[in-house]
This record gives structure tokens, C-alpha cells and sequence, in this order.
């Protein structure tokens, strides 16, 4: 039986409203397209750059445990590296994540995350890392008129009961110039400086930049006694990105702009230029 014409009508009207709805469907872009808006760069949201960084945050590195002022050493270079990728201040979005978590593999919920992160074969692996925005040694950390704020030398430290955390570059590199005989291994750079507040170790080891913190914030009678040279350099911070992240070599250009314009060494010089006054150790 044919239609009646007000049905044909009421037909043709809704074929028409199912077309529409399906071409603005089709029209419309997702949510979320992860590309980098004015940027051009793919990112994790749409015009934003999303850094990671570990929390709490410590100087030199951050001050305030808040990143997003733009200060300390990694708040610093963040900023300078998000300019360099055309991201203004306004678009950068800070996360925190664990230091493990970081370096983990999978898929992250972030661009890129300063942690003071060693660049290691074994660790990309799991993950990308720019170039090297800094190079830092090991340091030794100890209580005022102790033996060990005394020692000037290797073997005079290897006398003393040197405290270090584990899977830590500071172990690596305690346990190669020192041996372990007179290593104390801890599970967190707090536990180790608890263990020297309270009387069980003479002596830390830990990143240069982060002895100048344990002195300046942890211990009421710290010193800095002296730091490992190093035949390489020194150790590597790089920038960690996920694993095969499409971010990874305009991030690296930054970093190497950043280092051939000279902003990295003025970074360096404004935010750890205590360095330069800690004897090598031999």
C-alpha cells in the first residue's frame, strides 16, 4: 500500500536528519587530536606541552617544589626548552610522576620530565632522552669536625662508613672508588641523609647539585668535602621522552641550540655556581 503524503514527508524528514547527523560527525575533529596547535609538534594535548617532573621537587633544581614558576636549574631549562619548541609559558602543563615510573616502559601520560634522569644504555631501553643538558660528578657530604669532613683523599675516605642509594648513579660510582667494605646502602637519598643526621654514616655521596642542598637545607653542620673526577666528564642528565615519541629529536635540537647560544651554561652558572669550589678528590 503506497505511503499517505504526510508520512512521505515525515520520512524524508528524518532520512534528512540522519544525513546531517552524520556528516557533522564526520566534519567534526576528535576531542583531543594531540597535535601540537601552533607548534606543529604532536603532543599529549592539543596546543600544550606537558612536562613531568617528580615531587617533591628540591633545590637547585626547583624552588618552592613548585615548577611552574620558571625557577631552579630544570625549571629553568624547561622553560627555555618549551620557547624553544614555541610553546610560551602559558602552554606548558606540569605533572608530577615517580622517578621509576619515568624511566619505565609504556605509555606515558606526558611530552617530556626532568628528574635529574643519567642517560644510560640500559635505561633507553625503556625510554628516549634529548641530548645532555647537563654534566655533573658525585660529591661527598659530611657532618662538620668529623673524619670524614677532614678527608682529602680517596683512601682517606675508604677509612670512614660512606652511606649511598641504591640503583643511583652515586652507588655506581661509590662502589667503583670505593669498594664496598665500607659502603652503607639505603633505599632513598632521605634515608641515607636521615642515616647521617643520625650518627650511623660519616659521609654521603650524591650528585654535586643536590650535596649543595643536603648542606643548605638537611643538615644543620654540612659541608661539601670534595667530588669524583670523572674520565668521561661526568654524568649525563638528558631529558626523558616516551619511547619512540615523535617529540624526541625537535626536543634534542632545543636542548643543542640552547647549548651552542650559551643559555645553558648561563642557567648553569646562575642556578649552580657553587660548583666550581669543591676540590677533586685523588
Amino acid at each position: 500500500m503506497p505511503f499517505a503524503p504526510s508520512l512521505r514527508r515525515a520520512a524524508a524528514a528524518a532520512a534528512a536528519t540522519v544525513l546531517a547527523v552524520t556528516l557533522a560527525a564526520c566534519a567534526s575533529p576528535s576531542a583531543d587530536t594531540g597535535d601540537g596547535g601552533d607548534s606543529g609538534l604532536q603532543t599529549v594535548t592539543s596546543g600544550k606541552l606537558t612536562i613531568a617532573t617528580g615531587e617533591p621537587n628540591y633545590e637547585p633544581w626547583f624552588v618552592d617544589d613548585d615548577p611552574s614558576n620558571g625557577e631552579g636549574f630544570e625549571g629553568a631549562v624547561a622553560n627555555a626548552v618549551a620557547e624553544q619548541l614555541g610553546f610560551a609559558a602559558d602552554d606548558i602543563v606540569w605533572v608530577r610522576t615517580t622517578f621509576d615510573g619515568a624511566i619505565a616502559p609504556g605509555p606515558k601520560d606526558w611530552d617530556i620530565n626532568l628528574q635529574q634522569f643519567s642517560i644510560t644504555d640500559d635505561r633507553k631501553k625503556a625510554v628516549d632522552f634529548s641530548s645532555p643538558y647537563y654534566t655533573t660528578t658525585q660529591a661527598v657530604v659530611a657532618v662538620g669536625g668529623s673524619p670524614a669532613a677532614s678527608a682529602t683523599s680517596i683512601d682517606e675516605l675508604k677509612a670512614t662508613t660512606v652511606g649511598v642509594a641504591s640503583g643511583t648513579t652515586s652507588y655506581t660510582v661509590a662502589k667503583e672508588q670505593l669498594g664496598e667494605a665500607n659502603l652503607s646502602v639505603f633505599n632513598s637519598v632521605d634515608d641515607v641523609v636521615l642515616a647521617l643526621k643520625g650518627g650511623q654514616i660519616d659521609a654521603m655521596i650524591t650528585d654535586l647539585p643536590g650535596a649543595f642542598y643536603v648542606v643548605g637545607a638537611q643538615l644543620d653542620d654540612g659541608v661539601v668535602t670534595g667530588q669524583f673526577a670523572d674520565a668521561n666528564g661526568g654524568d649525563d642528565f638528558g631529558i626523558v621522552l616516551p619511547k619512540g615519541s615523535a617529540l624526541t629529536a625537535d626536543v634534542t635540537e632545543a636542548v643543542d641550540a640552547l647549548r651552542e647560544n650559551g643559555t645553558l651554561d648561563e642557567l648553569q652558572q646562575k642556578w649552580l655556581s657553587d660548583a666550581v669550589d669543591v676540590p677533586v678528590l685523588k
